[in-house]
């Protein structure tokens, strides 16, 4: 008997065909794809282009990044090269520019075949119409042009943790993985690391003096091995997403077979004991070669009758498998070997791991009796291009499976229900056998046989396998006794009787087995149907939700219907602690009013992430359940289930269910929260925004007034100490708090200019020795009591930035050092080069011997109107750091806090400047021509 092939899905076969038509109009993103910079992408990606203009193809260069390196430039050569936007960088004024930004509108007006934009996580001016380079690029391929581009693995979204804990460095600016893994083609660039550490060597990838700073930081060989492991890895699983789009679009169903390109494993969980020992082997075997593998369970109607205990070891294996890091399934068929083998084509699994468990030489002298073939041998026939491995399981094994409650309802029930299918079985054959005495004359005892088949049809309809199984055998004895002659005794005259006999009772079995096989499948079809509508209802009504009460009490109400019983959510406050949410308190506790919850238990399940409670490791003795609310970001709280009977806990698919709520409840909660985040932050920035508003008109109405103040206060002043005045100290004291309240206007007007982004910096090349000696003369008089050391190295690179603001930086972070530290105390300001994975930079570090940062995050220091002690008696309002860090920011670069490393003490100020090369110095002229020029002069 052959298969009948699957039939396509007309809404996958309907999406399909409207993604082709979606990537037809749109173009094609290549990227060239390496570890570091210097592996050769860009390199690689003009070579290339090359080539295609040599096939006449319209290939146009957007913009390149050479690098100063020689060999990339030569690859330009016959490439037409769109010119590159001049705009004015970010803070610049309008007439201040400088070449180097894409055209995005000159690429579109050009519209080429194909089109080379380097550096895909390039971030742009900020005047540009997107933020960030592949967003340009995101644009053209909407316009239907092809674009190649590079991209190192560092400025992956989701690997920038990773290279960050490698390298010790952060990359600031990455593109989504979206854009990667929607890319139609990825090049790997490779290059071993001792040849890019040669390179580097040679000045191929940097100067040489770069060159030297970047092998002792981010190019160290550690880094580059593990960065070229990552972007192997990386390309990698694309290939494994391509391989298997492939197989979903271009293979069908009934002839896809696994195709062995990796070493990708299922391990297939059956009802035998062992299971944990069959997953631990999985595990192991999937770590040794780190490769993906799955777990699944196969549910047929056989195995649905399994005892429950044996079902919740089966629950629990999986659980095990997906703690150890499978993907886990659980699926429905009748036949578990044609869907174990469904599954592994689907997902393109090449090794099947299942157990064998070693049972006596009976049961297989019985299985080679009937002929039935293992699963293993079941599968074989079925893929053969499937690997197997089968480990051995001991019969004998005890796994964890929490016990049956005991004195359960529903067994006491079940008892009850058998008892009276019997009795029924009895009552039937006795009623059909009245009912048939009086037609014996009229009817063919095979007429009346019928009639006994049809009460093991009612039987099994009514009360299940084994009172049809009584029906029967109690049916044949009566008919022997009271139809076949000798009637009235259990012999038998004539032999052929007994064929009848066991005719009989072979046909009531097989009927009383069908009927209740079919039963019991649409009992559990329609077990299923109400928890798929009780999910699709919460999940609707959840979606609804705007307020966390809404939340807690949907999620409350369809457990307690579920499960028959009570629950309640306990919700985290601000420092963490479990409290009942708000509804809950009034609407009663998770068990009854006399059985409020646990919790220092529910504290325990939220802070471990894991279930406690009734059925757990943890106080299994426990009524009442308690699950944690896990949500993608962090636990949000957790739910509290007592049911009414408590052997719902212990039903896989009821255990499931309430597994599916927890998560529908967190989910919804988290998106709650981070609604509120937002409209809170969104009030917040209302409000900064009004504030600095109202600020900045009162501080430009206030400054003509307070010059005024001080001349006057000066003036008196001077006047006073002229004629010996006693009132001279008071009226130096109104000259000092003029000038602070004047300087405490400036800085609230700053402020508000540097949060509107109304300052025009004035670039320019600055000497950091000027700037620091101008900024102390500045404020001579607050440094009076502290010495201030500047240790600058002969070679520092001119600063490209703004003189007045950045000489305010220093200003504010050496007064602030003085204002903080004891009188005596010295200062330190040194400054030297670096570089990071976004070039090189310049550092500038404020230090002091005072006591240090105040407790808390250093970051909050920069923040406005934020003081380290709010009753400080220092004077001050929380501006000086909060203009440094905008000032900062305004130039491209970052200021951080922190406390000095022992043995020393004293807080640290640390300065991050981006470093552009520095313009040419024209030579000195000859000595021979000075004296020339100057004895022609006289």
């Amino acid at each position: 008997m052959t298969e009948e092939p699957a039939r396509p899905d007309p809404d996958a076969l309907l999406a399909a065909t409207q993604a082709a038509d979606a990537r037809a109009a749109r173009g094609r993103l290549k990227i060239f794809f390496g570890a570091s910079a210097g592996v050769g992408k860009t390199w690689a990606m003009l070579n290339a282009a090359q080539r295609l203009r040599e096939q006449q193809v319209d290939v146009v260069v957007g913009v390149i990044e050479t690098h100063g390196r020689s060999e990339t430039a030569l690859q330009l050569q016959g490439l037409e090269q769109l010119p590159r936007r001049h705009v004015p960088p970010q803070g610049r004024s309008l007439s201040e520019t400088r070449p180097g930004e894409f055209d995005l509108d000159a690429a579109l007006a050009r519209r080429p075949a194909v089109l080379l934009v380097d550096e895909l996580a390039h971030s742009n001016a900020a005047s540009s119409r997107h933020p960030k380079r592949w967003q340009d690029i995101d644009e053209l391929l909407d316009a239907g042009i092809d674009v190649w581009t590079t991209v190192n693995v560092q400025h992956i979204e989701s690997l920038n943790d990773v290279v960050g804990g490698i390298a010790g460095i952060r990359v600031r600016e990455t593109v989504p993985d979206h854009v990667f893994d929607e890319a139609a083609e990825v090049v790997l660039v490779d290059l071993p690391t001792e040849d890019l550490l040669r390179r580097l060597r040679e000045g191929k990838v940097y100067l040489p003096e770069q060159a030297e700073r970047a092998v002792q930081n981010f190019f160290r060989r550690g880094n580059l091995m593990a960065l070229r492991e990552l972007a192997l890895r990386r390309t990698a699983e694309r290939v494994d997403d391509e391989v298997r789009s492939y197989r979903r679009e271009h293979v069908s169903a009934d002839r896809r077979t696994v195709w062995q390109v990796s070493d990708a494993l299922l391990v297939c969980v059956g009802p035998d004991p062992g299971s944990e020992r069959l997953v631990r082997a999985a595990a192991r075997r999937a770590a040794l070669g780190d490769a993906p593998w799955h777990a699944i369970h196969v549910e047929t109607p056989a195995l649905q009758r399994l005892p429950e205990a044996r079902r919740r070891a089966i629950l629990g294996a999986l659980k095990l498998a997906e703690s150890l890091g499978a993907t886990t399934a659980t699926l429905s068929a009748q036949d578990a070997a044609a869907a174990a083998v469904s599954y592994a084509r689907e997902h393109n699994l090449g090794t099947l791991v299942t157990g064998h468990t070693l049972r006596g030489g009976a049961t297989t002298l019985w299985r080679r009796l009937t002929a039935r073939r293992h699963f293993g041998e079941r599968v074989a026939r079925r893929a053969p291009e499937i690997e197997f491995m089968v480990i051995a399981l001991d019969p004998s094994s005890q796994e964890t499976v929490p016990p049956p409650p005991a004195g359960d309802v529903h067994d006491v029930q079940a008892r009850a229900l058998r008892r009276r299918g019997h009795a029924w079985a009895l009552a039937s054959s006795a009623a059909v056998s009245l009912l048939a005495t009086p037609l014996l004359p009229f009817f063919d005892l095979a007429n009346i046989v019928m009639l006994f088949l049809l009460t093991v049809v009612i039987i099994a309809a009514k009360f299940g396998r084994r009172a049809a199984l009584s029906a029967a055998l109690i049916n044949v004895l009566a008919f022997d006794f009271f139809f076949v002659p000798p009637r009235f005794t259990f012999s038998v005259s004539d032999a052929q009787y007994l064929i009848t006999f066991a005719v009989m009772m072979i046909v009531g079995l097989i009927i009383g087995q069908l009927t209740a096989s079919l039963q019991y499948q649409a009992r559990v079809a329609r077990y299923r149907e109400e928890r798929a509508r009780s999910l699709f209802e919460m999940a609707r009504e959840l979606g609804k939700a705007l307020t966390l009460e809404q939340v807690t009490d949907i999620g409350r109400r369809y457990v307690e219907h579920a499960f028959r019983g009570h629950a309640a959510l306990l919700l985290p406050d601000a420092d963490n602690r479990l409290v009942l949410a708000q509804g809950d308190d009034e609407a009663g506790s998770a068990a009854s009013p006399g059985h409020p919850p646990d919790i220092g238990l529910a504290q325990w399940a939220h802070d471990h992430g894991e279930p406690a409670g009734h059925g757990t490791d943890t106080l299994p003795g426990s009524s009442t359940l308690y699950l944690p609310l896990q949500a993608p970001m962090r636990t949000r709280g957790v739910i509290a289930v007592e049911p009414a009977n408590a052997r719902l806990l212990m039903i896989p698919e009821q255990r499931q269910l309430l597994d599916t709520y927890a998560a529908l409840v967190a989910i919804a909660i988290e998106r709650v929260h981070f609604v509120t985040v937002a409209q809170d932050t969104l009030v917040s920035m209302e409000s900064e925004r009004l504030r600095n508003s109202l600020l900045a008109a009162l501080s430009h109405d206030l400054r003509t007034p307070l010059t005024t103040l001080i001349g006057q206060a000066e003036n008196l002043s001077g006047a006073l100490a002229r004629d010996g005045s006693p009132h001279g100290a008071s009226a130096q004291a109104i000259v000092e708090q003029s000038r602070r309240t004047a300087q405490l206007v400036s800085n609230l007007l700053d402020m508000a200019r540097l949060q509107a982004g109304t300052v025009a910096l004035r670039h320019d090349w600055q000497s950091l020795e000027e700037l620091a000696g101008s900024a102390m003369r500045s404020i001579e008089r607050v440094l009076v009591q502290h010495p201030v050391s500047i240790r600058l190295p002969d070679d520092l690179p001119l600063l490209y930035g703004d003189a007045v603001l950045l000489e305010r930086v220093l200003v504010n972070l050496l007064e602030n050092a003085a204002k903080y530290t004891p009188p005596g105390t010295s200062i330190q300001l040194t400054a030297y080069g670096a570089r990071n994975a976004d070039g090189d930079t310049m550092v500038i570090e404020v230090a002091d011997d005072g006591p240090g940062l105040p407790p808390g995050d250093p970051d909050r220091l920069f923040r406005s109107f934020t003081r380290g002690d709010a009753e400080s008696s220092t004077p001050g309002v929380g501006l000086g750091l909060a203009i440094c860090r905008a000032i900062m920011r305004a130039h491209g670069g970052d200021i951080e806090a922190t406390n000095r490393p022992p043995p020393a003490h004293g807080a640290v100020f640390r300065c991050t400047l981006p470093q552009r090369a520095a313009p040419a110095q024209p030579d000195p002229p000859d000595s021979t021509a000075v004296s020339d020029a100057a004895h022609s002069g006289r």
